[in-house]
This record gives C-alpha cells, sequence and structure tokens, in this order.
C-alpha cells in the first residue's frame, strides 16, 4: 500500500499538473516565507525554496510523501518575481522584449519514514520576441498573469509572446517537471500508469 501523497503548495498550477497523473493527493500550505536572501543564485534559491516548502509539511507528516517545490525566473537582469500588478506585469514585458529568461524549477520529494529525500531542478530557457507596447497592453489585460513569475502563463495566450522555448520537460515551464516528479513516485511505490 503506497504512503499518503501531499502537495506542499498552495499554486493551482501545481495541483493542476499533479492532478495529470491520476494519483490521490491532499494539498497543504507549506508556510514556508519565499523571502530573498543577498547574493543568494536563483537555482540556489529554488532548491532551498522547494526543501524548505516539503520538509515543513513532512514533519507534520512524517508518513507522507511530500512534494514541495518552487520556481525562479531569472535574467540577465535579475530575478523576476510574480508581478502583482498590471503596471509591474508590463514593467516585466517590456524589460523582457527581445530577451531571454530561465525558469528554474525546483522540486523536493520527502518522506521520513520511508528516507526519501530527493531534490530535482529543470531549467527552461524561453525567449522572448520583441513585443510593442500595444501587444503588452492587450496581453495584460487579456491573461490577468499577475500571479506568475515573469508575467507569463505559457499553457494560455502567454505562448504567443514567445519566440522559442527550450526544455526537456514543458510542464517545468508552467511548475512542476511531471516527467521527473512522475519517475519519483515511480520509485516511491506508486503505480504510473
Amino acid at each position: 500500500m503506497t504512503p499518503p501523497l501531499i502537495l506542499a503548495s498552495t499554486s493551482r498550477y501545481r495541483r493542476e499538473l499533479l492532478n495529470r497523473l491520476g494519483i490521490a493527493f491532499t494539498v497543504e500550505a507549506p508556510a514556508v516565507a519565499e523571502n530573498h536572501l543577498v547574493g543568494e543564485p536563483p537555482q540556489s534559491r529554488a532548491l532551498r525554496l522547494a526543501a524548505a516548502k516539503a520538509d515543513a509539511v513532512a514533519d507534520r507528516h512524517p508518513d507522507a510523501v511530500v512534494i514541495g517545490s518552487d520556481q525562479v525566473a531569472a535574467t540577465a537582469m535579475g530575478v523576476l518575481d510574480k508581478p502583482g500588478t498590471a503596471s509591474r506585469a508590463r514593467e516585466q514585458l517590456s524589460r523582457l522584449s527581445g530577451h531571454s529568461a530561465q525558469f528554474l524549477t525546483a522540486v523536493s520529494i520527502r518522506c521520513q519514514k520511508a528516507g526519501i529525500n530527493l531534490d530535482h531542478i529543470e531549467t527552461v530557457a524561453v525567449h522572448v520576441r520583441p513585443l510593442s507596447a500595444a501587444e503588452i497592453d492587450r496581453y495584460v489585460a487579456r491573461e490577468q498573469a499577475l500571479d506568475c513569475a515573469g508575467s507569463f502563463r505559457s499553457e494560455a495566450l502567454g505562448i504567443t509572446l514567445f519566440s522559442a522555448v527550450e526544455s526537456r520537460d514543458p510542464t517545468a515551464l508552467i511548475g512542476l517537471p511531471l516527467i521527473w516528479v512522475a519517475d519519483a513516485l515511480r520509485k516511491a511505490g506508486y503505480a504510473l500508469p
């Protein structure tokens, strides 16, 4: 019998992705502060936060398999956080116009009882085509991707902003690299498919 599976996330995007695997799971908020550490590289930040989320929930449920994840969007200009407002989304997209960004999606899987302690990071390179102010305004008005790092939702209208996406796992850009997650869950005893 497989242990209970818990997604340590409040992200609706991660919940929708994990649902694709057809495994019963519950969702629990990890209650982890997603703070920046001065000088911390984006990859380290993503891994640190994914592990902190998984560990926080695993501490409360030592018999469960817990998935924690975090995504950091980074460019040569720095880290791109969730914009939160339409004006910040327009500002981010203006800066990204004609440039590239890396989306670093980290996943940590924990089960204290079974001794599972896995970490992974998947990198997706996104190349943003040159965007006019009118295109940015239309996109921000229609998509409302204010809760998405970099202001784009690639599974929806955000795909129109790219000239190319380079990835080993397209689900990583949405927020959870399912190819790796499925493999890790198989190793933990879950039947997929």
